[in-house]
């Protein structure tokens, strides 16, 4: 009869280690290591990006004498100088402008844009293809290349010269970024959901409101997000179509104006800088999420 012998063997722990102290110290101390190298190149980039902020903020409470030193904290905060840029003439309207320009061009924008997108991206029809290309097309085309025929346009035949409006009316027209944005976002919702609404009875039109629409919020808060910050940091189209009429004048243009003004005086500038960043922002902060989701899911699918 014949005995069979069976030796067990002590399955290595996790790690790789074979259950020797020191080999399990050395573990823990190559992954606090590790965990310490990713998290101080983090904490390294937040600093980078935060630091200039944290700077304008610190500068727009000093008093004038330490604004124009090289100390970096301030001795006294001085609060009174964002009540003293509130009280500039002209202020207070640049921002019932910079707000009436980002709000009703998001507005238009996202409305002319989502129609247009949800037909390039479900609909099959002849030249569809043609048509992407063409919105593309016009992604390329630097607006200072037609800023001229179309400023004779908006100021001979429309005379609109010295308002906002030739700068807000085009974006119920559709804009290309946003209209591509949209589309490759849209393109990533299977197609199954527009048929079976289709044989529910629904039209186009009340698919689109019913069915895409909420299943596209993330993608429209992205183009949303973005076409507000566009509009609220614009400078140029302020600059050639208000130039002329400082009661149309924005955030963004105006704060020019106020730095030459208050050239020798950096806490009241860097104040009105505060005041401008301030609305983005905080805008940012509060619609990341979405922002951020609608940027990741928006689909490479072609």
């Amino acid at each position: 009869m014949t005995t069979t012998t069976l030796t067990t063997r002590r399955a290595p722990s996790r790690g790789g280690t074979t259950g020797d102290p020191a080999a399990r110290a050395r573990a823990r101390r190559t992954r606090l290591l590790h965990w310490i190298a990713v998290h101080t190149v983090a904490v390294a980039a937040a600093l980078f990006f935060v630091l200039p902020f944290v700077f304008v903020f610190l500068t727009s409470v000093m008093s004038d004498d330490q604004a124009m030193s090289g100390e970096l904290w301030p001795d006294e905060w001085h609060w009174s100088h964002y009540v003293t840029v509130f009280r500039t003439p002209g202020f207070l309207d640049w921002w019932k402008n910079s707000l009436l320009y980002a709000g009703l061009g998001t507005l238009f924008t996202v409305c002319s844009a989502v129609p247009v997108a949800y037909a390039l991206a479900k609909f099959r029809f002849r030249g569809r293809r043609t048509a992407l290309l063409l919105v593309i097309s016009t992604m390329m085309l630097p607006p200072q290349v037609i800023v001229i025929p179309m400023y004779l346009v908006w100021a001979q035949q429309l005379h609109l010269a010295g308002s906002l409006w030739p700068l807000i009316i085009p974006m119920a027209f559709g804009d290309a970024y946003s209209i591509f944005l949209l589309r490759q976002f849209l393109l990533t919702i299977p197609r199954e959901y527009t048929e079976s609404a289709k044989v529910d009875g629904c039209g186009e039109l009340r698919t689109l409101l019913q069915i895409i629409v909420p299943m596209a919020k993330p993608g429209i808060a992205a183009v949303a997000l973005f076409q507000f910050f566009f509009c609220w940091n614009d400078y140029f189209g302020p600059q050639v179509y208000a130039a002329q009429n400082p009661a149309s004048w924005t955030l963004s243009y105006g704060l020019e104006s106020f730095k030459s003004a208050h050239s020798v005086n950096w806490n009241l500038t860097m104040a009105a800088t505060v005041l401008v960043m301030a609305p983005v922002m905080l805008v940012f902060f509060f619609a990341q999420k979405a922002f951020v989701e609608g940027v990741t899911l928006t689909g490479v699918k072609g």
